[in-house]
């Protein structure tokens, strides 16, 4: 997927306003590349994967191309420290085909939940498929993720996309919000 095919799968669950968000597990950055078109100059993005190679090369793009990008090498299933997050959190995170590779999905999620503004929101985008193998070790199919959401605290995710996948099945997102209490 090129990132002007990212842009056209999250553009329904991504307001088109600037803001903080934080795209976790960024690999080589496509969906970042989607965030800044869609969010604006205006914004920030921390791109977070943990593997140094695929940051390097982002930090490279960011450089020429997105100041507003903060390249970051961390573990997100692990605690964060995003360098300049104000307190009042993140706008929103994008967990663009990251989340099957967390074994305590649960767990994670809940955790991040707490890095987002109350009324801010957390894209996910997802295989939809019920059965694992070596590249989706732990699915997320649409009422998985409800659960987890429930779990976490988050409102009821609203699949805003879909499209096939080139490797079977369906991609799909979905949005959730933290609540305003």
């Amino acid at each position: 997927m090129n990132s002007l095919e990212a842009v056209a799968l999250i553009s329904g669950a991504v307001p088109r306003r600037p803001g903080t968000w934080a795209d976790l597990g960024a690999g080589d950055a496509t969906f970042t590349r989607a965030l800044v078109k869609l969010l604006g100059p205006d914004s920030r993005v921390y791109a977070v994967d943990r593997d140094a190679g695929a940051v390097a090369k982002l930090e490279r793009w960011a450089t020429l191309q997105a100041p507003n990008v903060i390249p970051v090498i961390a573990d997100f299933t692990r605690p964060l420290d995003l360098p300049d997050l104000a307190p009042s959190g993140l706008d929103g995170l994008l967990l663009a085909n990251a989340l099957h590779f967390v074994s305590d999905a649960e767990a994670v999620l809940g955790r991040l939940a707490g890095w987002v503004r109350p009324g801010g929101r957390v894209v996910v985008v997802e295989y939809d498929r019920r059965a694992a193998n070596r590249w989706v070790p732990y699915p997320i199919p649409p009422a998985r993720l409800s659960a987890l959401a429930a779990a976490a605290g988050l409102s009821a995710p609203v699949v805003t996309g879909a499209r096939p996948s080139a490797f079977d099945g369906a991609l799909y997102v979905a949005a959730v919000e933290r609540p305003i209490v």
